[in-house]
Formats: structure tokens, C-alpha cells, sequence
């Protein structure tokens, strides 16, 4: 690096001179064509510094002191900024090391957590989840039963990044292990609850809905654990009410008994499951109320499940001005007409 800078100074000084002398652009031009030379070869600021030091006293011996001292100041006050340059550069190098880290874990989170979101006689669904950031603290998974009953599992990790991203898989994991003839909603919770305690960080919890649709005789057993309470819509009464649940979020305790609820669905009907990104959804600094939750959904009724849940997201994403400080998911079942 010394033997760029020391075949550097003389074309330095030529320029510099020429410069100095008649102002010519063109010297401009020949340094902007060292710069170049210099980035490639990571020459530091106060090593320019310093051979503009060298250029300008052969070139004008006769230099004031104070003209030499101020520039001996500048030459310090670059070498301070040189050291900072290379501190953030540094910093900027793990900060694109964790950002393409996290990538591949969303990239991988997306591929172990993908469910698709099945058919059912008599019985429309709609979800949509939509992280706040690259990794989604956010979960819903859905298992078909031999005959046709639909489980679904939402969750949400207190906890983000990339160790709630590997909680979730974990999850998911776990309910697809458990034999059909056992996936009663408490069932369920109970087991996922001593998994959770036993291998998840103490700091760390989830809150989860297990519900299971029977096309058999349209009734839907539910259990909770902690989780955001969901709401069933009566068509006939065209009134919501909220899904009152009892239970305590999985991990914080080794063995927890859940109750379990259960509904008849009739033509029309609706059962909503959220997350706690969609009712902590702020308006202009204030959180909005249940009933502005409702609004929209109930907007929306006539449209299909799917579509439903599009258009509430979207309504919800526009009230935040496009900025959302949390995981949104939203799951619909709706009893077809």
C-alpha cells in the first residue's frame, strides 16, 4: 500500500500544481481518476491527507506555520475519522451478516410452516397472516381428519425473531405427531403445553387456539391458552359476541388442564380467530375499540372467506397508514348458506 501511495504523490503534486496555478478542470478530472485508484486499493483519508501534506511543502517550502499546523490538524482529525469510518464499516458488515441470516431463517420459516388451507363439506375458510417485519411471531396451521373435520391451530409467540420462528416449527411439528384419534382441542393444548415448558425458553411463551370443525353435525369445539378471544357471528341475530376462554398461555406452567367450548354453526355463521396484531390496531395513537374491529368484518360478510380476510387487512393496513407494528393474522370460518 505504501509503494501506491509513493508512485502516487508525484501525479498528486503535478495536478496539484496545475490546479493551484490555473484553476483547469481538467486537473479536477485527473484526481477524480486517482480517487478511483485509491478505493481500490482501500488507501485511508488521512493517507490522502497526509501525501497532500507532502505535495503542498515541496511544492511551496515557504509555507507559514500556520498554514503547516492547520494542516498537521486536519491531518489528525482524519486519522479520528478514519478510525470511525473503519468501526462502522465493521458494523455495517455484521449488520448485513444477521440481515441475510434472518432472510434464510423467514425463507426457511416459510417453507416448514406452510399449510394449506383445506376443503370441508358445508364450511367456507379465509386466512391471511402478514408478518411486521421479515420473521412472523405470528402461526395458524390446519390438519384434515379422515372424516372431513378441520383442526386449526393459531398461535402467537411472546418473543420474536428467530427463536420464536424455530417455537413455531416446533409446534407444528409436534400436532402433526399426534395420532387423529386424539386431537381433541384440550388434548391438544395439554401436550403442547408440557412440550412448550419442557424445551422452550422460560422468558419465552405462547398463547394459542386449538379449534375443530365437525361437517357432521357443524359444531365447533374450541380450547384456548391465553390466546386473543375470538368472536362468532349470528347470522340470524346478525350480532357478534365475543368467544369467552379460560386458559393459561403455554409454557408458563408443566401441567395445565384447558377447558374445552363448543358451538353449532348455522348457514351464515362465522367464527373469527385473530391475533392480537389485528385488535391492538392503532388509529392516529389510540387503540381502536372492539366494535371498529367488527366493522369491517361485518362490511365484508357477504364475500367469501377468503376474500374477507384480504379486504379487512387491507382496510386495517390503509387506517395504519401502511405501517404495521405487529404480526396481523386473521382466520374466518364461515357456515355456507
Amino acid at each position: 500500500m505504501g509503494e501506491v501511495i509513493n508512485s502516487s504523490i508525484e501525479g498528486y503534486k503535478d495536478l496539484l500544481k496545475s490546479f493551484i496555478e490555473t484553476q483547469d478542470e481538467r486537473s479536477l478530472y485527473g484526481v477524480e481518476m486517482m480517487s478511483k485508484s485509491f478505493l481500490k486499493n482501500n488507501i485511508l483519508p488521512e493517507e490522502i491527507v497526509d501525501m497532500h501534506i507532502q505535495a503542498l511543502e515541496e511544492l511551496y517550502p515557504e509555507l507559514s506555520q500556520e498554514v503547516k499546523h492547520s494542516m498537521n490538524f486536519l491531518l489528525e482529525a482524519m486519522i479520528s475519522y478514519g478510525i470511525k469510518q473503519q468501526e462502522i464499516q465493521s458494523l455495517k458488515e455484521k449488520q448485513f451478516a444477521i440481515q441475510s441470516e434472518i432472510s434464510v431463517a423467514a425463507k426457511m420459516q416459510n417453507t416448514l410452516l406452510k399449510t394449506e388451507i383445506p376443503q370441508a363439506k358445508g364450511i367456507d375458510i379465509g386466512a391471511i397472516s402478514v408478518p411486521a417485519h421479515q420473521l412472523n411471531g405470528d402461526y395458524y396451521h390446519f390438519v384434515k381428519g379422515k372424516d372431513d373435520t378441520i383442526g386449526l391451530a393459531i398461535a402467537d409467540v411472546i418473543g420474536k425473531g428467530i427463536p420464536a420462528a424455530l417455537s413455531m416449527s416446533m409446534i407444528k411439528y409436534a400436532i402433526d405427531s399426534y395420532p387423529e384419534e386424539s386431537m381433541k382441542p384440550n388434548v391438544i393444548l395439554e401436550n403442547l403445553n408440557r412440550v412448550v415448558e419442557r424445551n422452550v425458553d422460560p422468558n419465552m411463551f405462547i398463547t394459542m387456539i386449538y379449534a375443530q370443525y365437525s361437517p357432521r353435525d357443524n359444531k365447533l369445539r374450541f380450547s384456548s391458552a391465553g390466546h386473543e378471544p375470538g368472536f362468532y357471528y349470528n347470522a340470524k341475530e346478525n350480532k357478534f359476541t365475543e368467544l369467552k376462554t379460560k386458559g393459561l398461555a403455554l409454557g408458563v406452567l408443566g401441567n395445565v388442564q384447558y377447558q374445552e367450548y363448543m358451538l353449532e354453526m348455522k348457514p351464515g355463521d362465522m367464527v373469527i380467530f385473530l391475533t392480537d396484531g389485528v385488535t391492538e390496531t392503532k388509529d392516529q395513537g389510540r387503540f381502536i375499540e372492539t366494535q371498529e374491529v367488527l366493522d369491517p368484518i361485518k362490511k365484508y360478510k357477504d364475500l367469501s372467506a377468503q376474500e374477507m380476510v384480504e379486504h379487512v387487512f387491507k382496510y386495517f393496513e390503509q387506517l395504519q397508514d401502511f405501517k404495521r407494528r405487529d404480526d396481523f393474522t386473521l382466520i374466518i370460518l364461515k357456515k355456507e348458506v
